[in-house]
C-alpha cells in the first residue's frame, strides 16, 4: 500500500494502524522493489542520507524516544519544509514498526538509492567494484564503507542476493550507501557493460598462482568478489582479464568477502598514488 504523496500531518498511536503495518511490510524485498524505497533507521544514518541530498518521502518519528527536543523540532521542521511527510508515532507503533532492538525514534522512507547501470558515471581513470551474489547485508554495507573511504566510481551488485535497499545494509554502510553510486544486474549485463566501458576486469579468486600486489591495478579497473560460500561464478573466471588471490600465511585459506575486498581497493588505490 502506497503512502506516497500524502502531506497530511499524522499522529499515530496503535499498532494495528495501517502505517505501521506498512513499515513493518517494507523490511520485505519485494514490497520495497515495488514502492522502488528505502528504509533508512538512525539519527546518524539519517543525517549521512540528508548530507548526500535525499530528501525522505515520509519521516516518523518517536518523541518518546528522542533523546534530544531541540534535535526532535529542527529536524522534522527542516524536513516538512523539503517536502517530507512528518508522522509522529508513540513508542508502542514505532517499536513494531522499528527494525532496531534499541530504537532511537528515527525511521525516515527514502527512494531506491540503486541506479540503472547505464546512468552510472564514470571518471576517466575510473574504480569500480562489482560484488556478485553477496547474501549477507552487513558484508555489503561494510564494502560500501570501503568504496566511500577510497572514493570508488560505483559498487554494483550482480545478481543480487540483498538489495541495497534493504535496511541492514543501510545500517551497516553507516549510510554511505546514498553516497556512493549503486547499481544492481545480472552478472551477463554486467559483464556486458564492463567491456562497453573499456574496464580491464580483475577477478580476486583463491586458488591462482598470482597475488594482487603482483597486479597492475591502475587505469580503467572493476574490481570483482563474490559470494560469502560459493565465491564466483564461473562466468566471471572467464570474463576476467586477470585474477588473483590475497596472500595468505596462516591456517585459515579465505576471508570475509568484506576483508577481500578492502585489502584489493586499498592496493588499488595505493599503486595510483592516492596514498601511503
Amino acid at each position: 500500500m502506497s503512502m506516497h504523496g500524502t502531506r497530511t500531518p499524522l499522529e499515530i498511536t496503535s499498532v494495528s494502524n495501517p502505517r505501521v503495518k506498512w513499515l513493518v511490510d517494507l523490511r520485505k524485498r519485494r514490497t520495497r522493489e515495488s514502492e522502488g524505497v528505502a528504509l533508512v533507521e538512525g539519527f546518524a544514518e539519517l543525517s549521512l542520507a540528508l548530507e548526500s541530498g535525499v530528501t525522505p518521502l515520509q519521516l516518523f518519528c518517536c518523541p518518546g524516544l528522542v533523546r534530544d527536543v531541540d534535535e526532535l523540532r529542527s529536524l522534522t521542521e527542516r524536513l516538512a519544509r523539503l517536502g517530507a511527510e512528518v508522522v509522529t508515532l508513540s513508542e508502542a507503533p514505532f517499536r513494531k514498526a522499528s527494525y532496531r532492538e534499541a530504537p532511537d525514534g528515527w525511521l525516515a522512507v527514502v527512494r531506491d538509492p540503486s541506479r540503472p547501470l547505464g546512468d552510472l558515471e564514470l571518471s576517466d581513470s575510473p574504480l569500480v567494484l562489482v560484488c556478485e551474489a553477496v547474501e549477507k547485508p552487513g558484508n555489503l554495507g561494510a564494502m560500501l564503507r570501503t568504496a566511500e573511504a577510497v572514493g570508488v566510481d560505483a559498487v554494483i551488485s550482480a545478481s543480487a542476493v540483498a538489495d541495497w535497499g534493504n535496511p541492514n545494509v543501510v545500517r551497516a554502510s553507516k549510510g554511505t550507501v546514498f553516497g556512493v553510486p549503486v547499481s544492481t544486474a545480472s552478472t551477463g549485463d554486467v559483464i556486458v557493460w564492463l567491456r562497453r566501458q573499456r574496464l580491464r576486469v580483475v577477478v580476486a579468486t583463491p586458488g591462482t598462482a598470482s597475488v594482487v600486489s603482483d597486479l597492475d591495478l591502475r587505469g580503467r579497473l572493476a574490481v570483482v568478489v563474490g559470494a560469502e560460500h560459493e565465491g564466483l561464478s564461473g562466468r566471471w573466471l572467464t570474463a576476467a582479464d586477470d585474477t588473483a588471490s590475497l596472500p595468505m600465511f596462516g591456517r585459515v585459506n579465505s576471508l570475509n568477502v568484506a576483508t577481500s575486498a578492502a585489502v584489493v581497493l586499498y592496493e588499488a588505490v595505493r599503486q595510483r598514488g592516492l596514498v601511503g
